[in-house]
């Protein structure tokens, strides 16, 4: 490796030196165990030799003279794990990379490991209770180590909204124009969410208590968000209209997620502002907006060959020394306690505020398999306010079909 961060350089400077091109074991008396592990992270952590796995991979093989392990990449995207692990667990890799939403599909294939003692207490310890629950199963075990959040939150034009204005979505709309994904179900449930309607129950992962989108409480959000969509400063935001907009100027405020920031704040500068969700006056009470919100973790095959090694390396992987790392060479926002609020991170308003949502304005997004019942009727429903084909006159009746489609495929 020809280059590392000053963070590399570091964690390199401590560990010991190899004097022999054999490694011996801890206590130098023999030749250190021979190992092979297959790893599957995301193409941008390893474009080559000099990227975060590989540097990552190699450091730890450093720190433990009694393994020698022969490390084996491949490419593999968090959202695509589910699948891809899923469908031949026996051939996947050791340690693979994975959205917590598909932890369902991974549990059901046998694909994913029970993590348990000195691992799962570094895991609490490091971690926000929201953190720890989205790689939490039913049953109660923790299944990953979480590396990082995932949730959309607001991004804003601070010329056009003060930190103020945006609190209340509907100040906002007074003021400027503002984009949200209504027809993306990944966003579109915040405001049934916020109205008290469920999925799953109080934890989102009782499969009997199904979804209950409908009541006095879907059709009051209901009827907001039609009037929401028929606001003259609302804006659909389907196919980039919102960053677009914002970009240029003809938006203020959009919500998104860590994935957009740079180029809002190359666009913006001084301007940029970046928060947690605002509330909307819902059924003539503000309500919070609530987000989905999970977790990227990493994940050990319990088909493994050497799963103490696996174990190991997952755990290191989600280190703080890892996740720090990882945010230097990559920006990837690290869901570890201590750098979170540390002086790297608190300047860090994107950092913040997906940190700020994640305690404090979203849901853990359910991870059970029944959770796939939501997606399409959620879309659908959100298309129709947008369309004009629900209004506030009918939404009483729209919303009671629209919460039994929901629970028609449980």
């Amino acid at each position: 490796m020809k280059r590392y961060t000053a963070l590399i350089l570091a964690i390199m400077m401590i560990l010991p030196s190899l004097t022999s091109c054999t490694k011996k074991d801890k206590d130098g008396q023999g030749d250190a165990k021979k190992v092979t592990l297959t790893v599957w992270a995301p193409s941008e952590d390893q474009p080559d030799e000099e990227g975060w796995l590989p540097v990552m991979c190699e450091t730890f093989n450093d720190a433990h003279p009694e393994w020698d392990i022969t490390f084996k990449y491949g490419v593999c995207s968090e959202g695509d794990a589910g699948k891809n692990v899923s469908a031949d667990p026996s051939g996947s890799a050791d340690v693979y990379f994975f959205a917590n939403d598909q932890l369902g599909s991974l549990l059901q294939a046998n694909a994913i490991s029970r993590l348990g003692g000195t691992v799962l207490d570094e895991i609490k310890k490091s971690n926000s209770d929201a953190m720890v629950a989205s790689v939490t199963s039913p049953d109660g075990g923790v299944y990953g180590v979480p590396f990082s959040g995932n949730t959309w939150f607001m991004f804003y034009n601070k010329s056009i909204f003060s930190e103020e204005d945006v609190k209340s979505l509907d100040t906002m709309l007074k003021k400027g124009k503002v984009a949200f994904p209504l027809t993306n179900s990944w966003y579109a449930g915040a405001f049934y969410l916020a109205n008290g309607c469920t999925l799953f129950g109080e934890n989102g992962t009782d499969s009997a208590a199904g979804i209950n989108f409908g009541g006095k409480a879907g059709t009051e959000a209901t009827q907001y968000l039609c009037a929401l969509a028929a606001d003259p400063n609302f804006v659909n935001d389907a196919e980039g209209a919102g960053l677009s907009g914002l970009l240029g100027g003809s938006i203020g405020a959009i919500f998104s997620g860590s994935w957009d920031a740079e180029k809002i704040k190359s666009a913006l500068g001084d301007d940029f502002g970046a928060a947690p969700l605002p509330t909307a006056l819902i059924g003539g009470v503000e309500r919070q907006l609530l987000s989905f919100s999970g977790s990227k973790a990493i994940g050990v095959n319990p088909n493994c060959s050497a799963p103490e090694v696996a174990v190991a390396l997952a755990s290191f992987l989600g280190s703080r020394e890892a996740q720090e790392a990882h945010y230097d060479m990559r920006g990837i926002i690290p869901s570890h306690r201590e750098l979170l609020q540390s002086e790297k991170l608190r300047d860090d308003i994107t950092a913040q505020a997906q940190d700020s949502t994640i305690s404090k304005t979203a849901v853990v997004q359910p991870s059970i398999p029944e959770m796939a019942a939501f997606w399409v009727p959620m879309e659908n429903m959100g298309k129709a306010i947008v369309n004009g084909e629900v209004t506030e006159r009918n939404a009483r009746e729209k919303t009671e079909a629209f919460n039994a489609s929901l629970r028609q495929s449980l």
